[in-house]
Order: structure tokens, then C-alpha cells, then sequence
């Protein structure tokens, strides 16, 4: 069955900085339920090749009805369609150095994930601790807020979470234990921790959002995959990020600047670019939304390879438990 309600975030604003254009080839790392694919595909016509990745086999699933509908209104217009039920970090398997025109990610958990209380990524509904985008892997939030060690459970959740009370909500979870569903593991941080009254967030926000990220080990994905897109993409080739919260953006902003700085990138927004007063009004959740696009320059001899810092910071931020 189809979602009742899904919305693009930014929808104009990623047409115009991706830009694509009649005959390319695009990537959508992030397709969901192909709100912005569709549109890419809209514009890229029969001799086009729209090619994404999901690596949640239920969204794929989902995704293939709509593009089969999308290819009736289309008819001879559609461009060839490739899903890949694989992590976006394993897209330079897929591509010749060079043969990409456009690239976009957008970061923001799927709201056909968070709206399913089975998949547990929601303490708004009685679900199981499991949070996993790809059901196929065996890691769960359950198994890390029953086993993990208290200590790597508090600092998981003060990186990932930014939570600075991290240590007293660990305390709790391992006092508590075993926890077996979202609202369960809901009660037991909102209850070790005050409301915060400026905070309009609930008190177990910053918790499920560091046990998602880690499970699905979601920053170093988008390390992974911002490191190698330059080399995909053609001279001019465009990539767009939508980012959602400070740790996805600031991963993106500096990858991005970095590139920059050695001639990889052209960068296209200064600044990231967010929603109007319009958009979220009536998609509350583009209010979080961060939009930055880059333009790949004229390859260099030196273009391809990979920072050395850059491959240092990203296993200094990384939380292992158990080793993966």
C-alpha cells in the first residue's frame, strides 16, 4: 500500500541547483518514496538514465509502484530507471570515474520509516526498539540499549545526540534494562531528565536520534559518499545535500568547502539554503532542512584523490560497539 502523505523537502530549490537537464544522468542516493526523483525524471526525458538507491527493500518496493504510475503519465518520455537496494557509500562500485551529470542526497529519515511504528525509529507510537533502515542487518537499537557498556552508551549519545546529559540518561537506560520498546526507552530518559521549557523538543528526542544514527551508522555513510562523488561526476557535474540536523550538515559543509579550497568544487550556495515561510506551513518538516550544492571544476591530476585529514577525522568521530 501506498503512503496517504508524502512530501518532498525543498523540492524547487534542489531542481534548481541540480539543474538537470534532457539526456543526463542523475543519482538520487536517497530515494524514498521518489518525491524528488520523479521530478528529476520529468526533465531528463526518454534518453535519460535516472539511477537510485534505497537500501530499505520495503521503501523499494513502495517506490516501483509510484514509478509505474509516474511511467504511464510519462509514456515515451520516461527515461531509463535503475534501483539499487544498496547504501549510497557504495555508489563509486556502480559508476565509471566521469559518467555522472548530477548527484543528490537528501539525509532526512524517510517519513514512510517514521510514520510505521513496527520500525521503531518513533517514540510517538508503541513499537519495537529495532530503528534499522536496511531490515537485513542484524545490529537493532534493542541490542545496544541492553548490552552496550554504560560508558560507550553515553558517549554515543552525547555525539550522536548532542545531548549533554548524556551520562545521567545512560545510567538510567542500563538501570532500567531490559527495555524493549520506544515508548519504554521514552519513559525511562524522560524521566531521569527535566523538561527544558525553552526546548519544545520531547526530553527523548536527541536519544532515539544518536541510537539511529548509530545503527545505521549514518555519518560515516555520508562521508563515504561526499568523498567520492567528485571523482563520478563530469567536469560541471552538480551535487546537491539536504541535510536536517548540525552533524549531517556540518559533515557536508565541510567536505564541500574543503574541496573548495583545492579546486574540486565550485560552490554554489555560500550559505545553506532553507524553506520558505510557505513550505513549512504546509511541510512542517522542510523546517529543519539544509540545502548545499557544489559543481564539480575541471578535473586536476590531483582531483581524485582523497584528503588524508579527512579520512583521519572520520575514524576519530567514529563509536565502535561491537566491532562492524
Amino acid at each position: 500500500m501506498l503512503p496517504k502523505r508524502h512530501v518532498p523537502v525543498l523540492t524547487q530549490q534542489v531542481l534548481e541547483y541540480l539543474a538537470p537537464r534532457a539526456g543526463g544522468v542523475y543519482v538520487d542516493c536517497t530515494l524514498g518514496f521518489a518525491g524528488h526523483a520523479s521530478e528529476i525524471a520529468r526533465r531528463i526525458g526518454a534518453q535519460g538514465h535516472l539511477i537510485g538507491f534505497d537500501r530499505d527493500p520495503q521503501a523499494l518496493t513502495l517506490t516501483q509502484e509510484r514509478l509505474a504510475a509516474l511511467a504511464l503519465d510519462l509514456g515515451m518520455e520516461m527515461p531509463r530507471i535503475t534501483l539499487i537496494g544498496e547504501p549510497f557509500s557504495r555508489i563509486a562500485v556502480h559508476f565509471a570515474p566521469g559518467s555522472v551529470d548530477g548527484i543528490l542526497a537528501d539525509f532526512g529519515v524517510s517519513s514512510m520509516q517514521i510514520d510505521q511504528p513496527e520500525r521503531g525509529f518513533s517514540f510517538q507510537a508503541e513499537g519495537p526498539l529495532d530503528m534499522r533502515q536496511d531490515t537485513r542487518q542484524s545490529l537493532t537499537a534493542e541490542q545496544v540499549v541492553n548490552e552496550m557498556d554504560e560508558k560507550i552508551l553515553a558517549n554515543l549519545i552525547y555525539e550522536y545526540g548532542e545531548e549533554r546529559r548524556s551520562w545521567r540518561i545512560a545510567r538510567a537506560i542500563v538501570r532500567a534494562r531490559p527495555i524493549a520498546t520506544t515508548s519504554q526507552l521514552a519513559r525511562v530518559v524522560a524521566g531521569c531528565v527535566p523538561t527544558i521549557k525553552s526546548e519544545r523538543i520531547h526530553p527523548a528526542t536527541r536519544t532515539f536520534q544518536a541510537l539511529r544514527i548509530y545503527v545505521n551508522r549514518e555519518l560515516d555513510e555520508i562521508r563515504d559518499l561526499l568523498q567520492a562523488v567528485p571523482q563520478l561526476l563530469r567536469p560541471s557535474g552538480r551535487m546537491v545535500a539536504i541535510s536536517f540536523h548540525s552533524l549531517e550538515d556540518r559533515i557536508v559543509k565541510d567536505e564541500m568547502r574543503e574541496g573548495a579550497a583545492k579546486g574540486i568544487w565550485t560552490l554554489l550556495t555560500r550559505k545553506p539554503v532553507t524553506a520558505d515561510e510557505e513550505e513549512t506551513v504546509t511541510n512542517p518538516r522542510a523546517r529543519s532542512a539544509k540545502l548545499r550544492a557544489a559543481q564539480r571544476a575541471e578535473i586536476s591530476s590531483g582531483g581524485n584523490q582523497q584528503d588524508s585529514k579527512s579520512r583521519k577525522n572520520s575514524s576519530r568521530e567514529q563509536i565502535v560497539w561491537p566491532a562492524m
